[in-house]
């Protein structure tokens, strides 16, 4: 029996999801849980799974396809079985079949009045397709210029293909640039980064004052936690990252006026921490929210951090659990990097974010006239100075430095 292969509805305010590549091709056999393709919202990216056994007998949107939520993206079934009742009511057009008009439609005209058509196109969008604009910059060719062969006057990679011929027979300066750089179009998930990080330079006052923590009890929890792990008495791996989140939590509860959102006119002080945590992934940066941390242990907030994380690198994260409204503070660590010093961005409308450093040995008065290295971690906290004074600020820091500096466990 054929089974469709349904866009999800990736949270409320979303309609419509970007398919960014395909991983299977028509006719090709999956299994259930074979991942399918990747695709975008305007918030975060995720992968698509098979949902059955079966062949895959049609692809309804190909790659840079804009899919309405819950249409029916593909069919899976078994081999000669009819699709005609699942075919969506939008026009679609797979890749191949997109190659195929290229090809069969004929010679491509290239313009010889560049100047013409670049003038038009500042009036008009360029008709191409999302393949044929990722091949083109992958190769520095500019395709303002190029009539396209496609349906509607699209530019399809044929046409991209046969200026690239064209150009190597009459050999421009657009051929010569090809060989200094590529040009590549930014992912819906890049472009949303930029527009996140820009907005919040702009539209805030930031400022971030930097503190360095002792943190030999916490390099001496970790030694010891490695060695129950290895001896079979633990099971958690409570890393340093955990600890550390773990006393800001602690802080932010003794000054909720950090846990808060600046909201122009007011500001929304949080009873709870929802905590952010940057997470690094192939897709770009994103930041699940552990709701309630408040309420979870350090063994807890370990497992929960790390699902999170995994779950942003599988494509798997909810998208309601990702928004900046989401979490009422955020924790970004680039120790792990090597970074001894940086200047986080705040999430707003969120009024701060800890940035984590790397440990840094420095000398130091062990006491009775003793001098010896003490390993410390660099903190940086940036807040938004129309939400919270320099005072509070850095007594806050200094309170997050004093609860990872009597950490116990």
């Amino acid at each position: 029996m054929a089974t469709p292969v349904i866009m999800p509805k990736q949270g409320q305010s979303v309609e419509t999801c970007l398919i960014i590549k395909w991983f299977k091709q028509k006719g090709d056999k999956v299994r259930t849980g074979d991942l399918l393709f990747s695709y975008e919202t305007d918030k975060a990216a995720f992968d698509m799974e098979s949902p059955s056994d079966g062949t895959l007998l049609e692809i309804f949107y190909g790659d840079g396809s804009e899919v309405p939520v819950l249409e029916n993206v593909a069919i899976l079934g078994d081999e000669g079985e009819s699709v005609e009742s699942f075919v969506p009511s939008a026009p679609y057009k797979t890749p191949e079949q997109e190659s195929e008009k290229g090809v069969s439609s004929g010679e491509t005209v290239i313009s010889h009045k560049p100047s013409d058509v670049n003038k038009e196109s500042a009036e008009t969008r360029i008709r191409i397709s999302p393949r044929a604009k990722r091949f083109a910059g992958k190769h520095g060719l500019y395709y303002g210029d190029i009539m396209g062969t496609g349906p509607n006057g699209r530019i399809i990679c044929s046409d991209i293909q046969n200026a690239l011929s064209e150009s190597d027979e009459h050999p421009v300066s657009t051929r010569n640039r090809a060989d200094e750089f590529t040009v590549q179009p930014l992912s819906n998930i890049r472009k949303m980064i930029a527009r996140a990080m820009h907005a919040s330079l702009q539209n805030s006052a930031q400022l971030t004052h930097h503190m360095s923590a002792d943190v030999r009890n916490m390099l001496e929890a970790r030694r010891k936690i490695k060695e129950r792990i290895q001896s079979g008495t633990a099971q958690s791996d409570i890393t340093l990252n955990d600890m550390i989140c773990m006393c800001l939590i602690k802080a932010l509860l003794k000054f909720p006026e950090m846990n808060s959102h600046f909201l122009g006119e007011s500001i929304k002080i949080f009873n709870k921490v929802h905590l952010g945590i940057a997470v690094d992934t192939p897709r770009g940066l994103m930041v699940p929210v552990i709701k309630n941390a408040d309420d979870m242990d350090l063994v807890k907030l370990s497992a929960e951090l790390k699902s999170a994380a995994e779950s942003c690198k599988k494509g798997s994260i909810n998208p309601e659990l990702i928004q900046s409204t989401a979490a009422s503070f955020t924790v970004s660590n680039l120790g792990n990097y090597g970074v001894e010093i940086f200047t986080p961005v705040v999430n707003l409308p969120q009024c701060a974010i800890l940035g984590v450093c790397t440990i840094i040995n420095r000398p130091a008065d062990l006491g009775n006239n003793t001098f010896g290295f003490i390993p410390y971690i660099g903190l940086s906290l940036t807040y938004d100075h129309r939400a919270v004074d320099g005072g509070p600020a850095t007594i806050f820091l200094r309170e997050i430095k004093d609860q990872i500096e009597k950490f116990m466990y």
